[in-house]
């Protein structure tokens, strides 16, 4: 209890000769504990890699939803007028010719514009499919162990053992209007594999963990346990994974459209393969979707490297 007897003028001295040693006052708040992703929050915030991978990404899904905002022209409408021969014009930022044309007299840089929509939308699509698919199949074989695990392991062992481009390059095949959905169907059958691994060990490793056993004692149901109070929990290591698989998903696209068997569309792949037989003479046609391209499975990487930074506890 405090003594009543001190004056106020000694009751605030003592006060500042406890906080000058360092001690706590007596009316002072405990800090609050964040939790793994508020810890991650602020190391993330902190990391020069995530904020300029941000950045980029925020720009590459402007570009993604807003492709008129950036570029006026059509991407499909050529002028045979204006011949690749015609050098790009680097002084006339952002306008049709800034980037030069292509030899069926379409803006380059109209093309790389909206090939950003195309091989994003790829690329998510294909994440958010794989994570899905994945996530359930290693869920329930970890949880459920067992003949269950077994079946589903060596379902996933055998996906797993299928060359991801070699399959994705046979079902595409068969397809002659290659459009967004069946290149994100076809890159989905072949690439949930790794997640599944990912989401099989988490769920083995967390389902061990008293607050599960309790909840199982408490008579909580298997759904309301696993999505509840496991799937949570989980969610870390599957996230750094699907992070980093986007950016492979969207130079798969690019890959494959290179090939001849992605996107009939517009797609960086189809313009670095058309601009591969006038590398000699309009380099410039390669060149810009190949930049690109670059920058934006970099980007996303980069995003990954840093989330997986933030969020294992042996890299801090």
């Amino acid at each position: 209890m405090p003594d009543v007897t001190k004056t106020a003028p000694e009751a605030a001295a003592e006060e500042a000769a406890v906080a000058a040693a360092g001690g706590p006052l007596p009316d002072a708040k405990p800090e609050k504990a964040r939790s793994l992703w508020g810890d991650a929050w602020q190391d993330l915030r902190r990391s020069w890699i995530f904020l300029v991978s941000a950045v980029l990404i925020v720009i590459l899904l402007l570009i993604t939803f807003f492709p008129g905002w950036f570029a006026g022209a059509d991407p499909n409408k050529g002028d045979l007028a204006k011949h690749f021969l015609q050098h790009p014009k680097l002084g006339n930022l952002f306008s049709a010719d800034w980037l030069g044309y292509d030899q069926q007299g379409r803006s380059v840089y109209t093309r790389v514009i909206y090939g950003t929509r195309a091989s994003v939308a790829v690329g998510f699509g294909t994440t958010v499919a794989v994570t899905v698919v994945g996530g359930l199949v290693g869920m329930i074989a970890g949880y459920f162990g067992g003949i269950v695990d077994s079946v589903l392991s060596r379902l996933t062992d055998v996906f797993f053992g299928i060359p991801f481009l070699l399959g994705t390059m046979v079902v595409l095949n068969s397809f002659q209007d290659r459009t967004t959905w069946v290149v994100i169907g076809a890159l989905s059958f072949f690439g949930w594999t790794q997640i599944a691994r990912v989401m099989r060990g988490a769920v083995i490793t967390t389902k061990q963990s008293d607050y599960v056993h309790a909840a199982q004692a408490l008579g909580a149901s298997t759904p309301r346990i696993m999505f509840r109070h496991i799937l949570p929990n989980t969610l870390a290591p599957v996230i750094v994974v699907a992070t980093i698989s986007l950016g492979i998903y969207i130079s798969a696209e690019a890959t494959l459209s290179y090939l001849g068997l992605g996107l009939n569309g517009v797609s960086w792949g189809n313009d670095i393969s058309d601009g591969g037989a006038q590398i000699r003479v309009a380099q410039w046609i390669m060149l810009y979707p190949s930049i690109m391209l670059v920058i934006t499975v970099l980007a996303f990487i980069m995003l990954g490297e840093a989330v997986r930074n933030a969020l294992d506890p042996k890299m801090r």
